[in-house]
């Protein structure tokens, strides 16, 4: 899904105050128009959405955006009525985001399991022909669908719950009236540039958290084995699988809260009327992070199921291998690209 600008061209000479309700005042009525959509697209078969959800689609750029501007802008708004929406829409957006986040699983573990049992004379994959194949991909696609179909219940329970009625309130009453602080009102539209600026200095400080120095092999091969240090055990217990997924949550992390960052900062961007030149990419890469990180736990729990055979579990093995190297090869794409982002005035804008 290509996260495209939805806000409304900034008025030259607008004050800080006229800038932020121009661009929640959109986004409120963006979200307004998704819902009813949304709502029918809830209500079909699990599995059965249109292929682009539109609905859904535009219901959660709406709600990023309108999340996104009251944290990178939270002082021009009443702090209240900030911090009650801006938990509202965390809650919209996790429920919104789980049977998305399954079918991306879905696809990527079965479009892998094709790639890697391809029978093709001049380049077979390497688990052509194995036993365990079949009944690899028949237990992920079990445990997936029912993980699906879990998150569809639930959504389609909340879309019809008075929580969201309720939010939905919220927003109508936005399109007409953005809570804004005394102050904000009287600034000229310039000044968010500070609080841009702010955004893009988060950015850059998780960035530089980033072991990028690790990430300088398009193949990561290593990468698999820097995490062979675990805790010691207690009591000579031996580190079981839930130990070797800690950690490789725990490294996973900093690369996801640097995509937050990132998406954090094009909305601050879209406020200012900015360019976000080279951002995209760098969002690609991180997205591609997310979906093989998230593929890769998935896979360490579908071989925790009791009872597999051993060449099951051989070929779940070699795909959570696959996909961990596929988060070496996105970690590697977000380091190549990001010393190279243009330089567009944000380094200077947090000074200003």
């Amino acid at each position: 899904m290509t996260d495209s600008p939805m806000t409304a061209p900034t008025a030259p000479g607008a004050s800080a105050g006229e800038v932020l309700s121009g661009y929640l005042t959109t986004q409120a009525g963006a979200f307004l128009r998704a819902l009813p959509q949304a709502v029918g697209e809830a209500g079909s078969r699990p599995g059965s959405l249109p292929a682009s959800a539109a609905g859904a689609d535009d219901l959660l750029r709406a709600a990023r955006r309108i999340g996104g501007a009251l944290h990178t802008f939270g002082p021009a708004f009443e702090p209240g009525w900030s911090g009650e929406l801006r938990t509202e829409l965390r809650w919209l957006l996790d429920l919104l985001g789980r049977e998305p986040g399954y079918r991306r699983r879905a696809a990527r573990l079965l479009a892998a399991l094709d790639s890697l049992g391809g029978t093709s004379a001049d380049t077979p994959g390497m688990l052509a022909g194995h036993a365990g194949t079949p009944k690899a991909r028949a237990l992920l696609e079990r445990q997936l669908t029912l993980a699906r179909t879990r998150a569809h219940t639930s959504l389609l329970q909340e879309l019809r719950s008075s929580r969201l009625h309720a939010l939905a309130d919220r927003m109508t009453l936005l399109t007409g009236d953005v809570p804004l602080a005394g102050e904000a009102a009287d600034r000229s539209g310039a000044a968010l540039l500070g609080q841009a600026g702010a955004a893009f200095a988060a950015l850059a400080a998780g960035a530089g958290r980033l072991p990028l120095d690790r990430a300088v092999q398009p193949y990561g091969g290593d990468g698999l084995h820097r995490l062979a240090v675990l805790p010691a055990p207690r009591s000579g217990a031996v580190p079981g699988p839930s130990d070797a997924d800690s950690l490789l949550a725990a490294d996973d992390e900093p690369w996801h809260r640097v995509r937050i960052l990132l998406k954090r900062m094009r909305y601050a961007l879209e406020v200012c009327g900015a360019p976000a030149t080279g951002l995209d990419g760098l969002a690609g890469a991180l997205d591609r992070h997310r979906d093989a990180s998230d593929a890769a736990a998935t896979v360490s729990l579908a071989a925790r199921t009791p009872r597999i055979t051993p060449a099951t579990a051989y070929v779940l093995g070699v795909v959570h291998a696959d996909q961990r190297l596929e988060v070496e090869a996105a970690r590697y794409a977000f380091g190549v690209q990001w010393p190279k982002l243009p330089h567009h005035g944000w380094h200077e804008w947090a000074t200003a």
